[in-house]
């Protein structure tokens, strides 16, 4: 039977000191491509804008790009997923922690203008759509791990690697989808109908 692991520790200060310094570069990084455009957004105008140094953005981004897609959701996510009932279907434990994890985002209406920058610039920018397919990898990773402990197989197992990649790809293109009607569908909703279409398949 699937088991799940022990719920992970909260961060320490120190982690939540970086993510602090995250969310400045990134929240510095959106004001001004809502003022001037990505193009025009240089990493040395967003260095100036967050307070840090140049050197510091590349530290906690290699990219221009990654600072646009990366987001703090993935740690926590890991935990929520971890923490779901034994025996619980595994869709349906993604099913409640990606929704969780879309009502938060939207609990904080920064965080929820983020997201709806995110995707619409994921639709709009060539690199960026780009650099979102290398940057699922990541998210990808932890997500086969964590199945994989709880159904008792390691985590490069075909099965593993293809229903992993399979979920990854059907809600990247829910996210682009919303992005591409004006977000003005209920993201959730969104999730569920894609997560139904992979439980049920097509209809004929």
């Amino acid at each position: 039977m699937c088991t799940m692991a022990a719920t992970t520790p909260q961060p320490g200060l120190r982690e939540r000191k970086k993510i602090k310094t995250r969310t400045e570069i990134r929240r510095a990084t959106y004001a001004l491509i809502a003022e001037q455009g990505y193009d025009a957004t240089t990493v040395e105008q967003i260095a100036e804008a967050a307070e840090v140094s140049p050197s510091t953005v590349f530290r906690y981004f290699p990219t221009k790009e990654d600072i646009v897609l990366t987001d703090e959701y993935d740690p926590l996510l890991a935990r929520e997923l971890r923490a779901r009932p034994a025996g619980e279907p595994v869709l349906e434990s993604l099913r409640y922690v990606i929704a969780a994890g879309v009502r938060m985002a939207n609990a904080d209406e920064s965080d929820a203008d983020e997201m709806r920058q995110r995707t619409a610039l994921m639709v709009s920018v060539p690199a960026l759509r780009s650099r979102m397919m290398e940057s699922m990898s990541v998210s990808a990773h932890m997500i086969c791990e964590i199945l994989a402990e709880r159904c008792g197989r390691e985590s490069g197992d075909l099965e593993i690697r293809a229903y992993t990649m399979a979920v990854m790809g059907a809600l990247h293109e829910t996210t682009v989808y919303w992005a591409e009607h004006g977000h003005q569908d209920d993201l959730v909703e969104l999730v569920d109908r894609t997560l139904n279409t992979l439980r049920d398949g097509l209809p004929v």
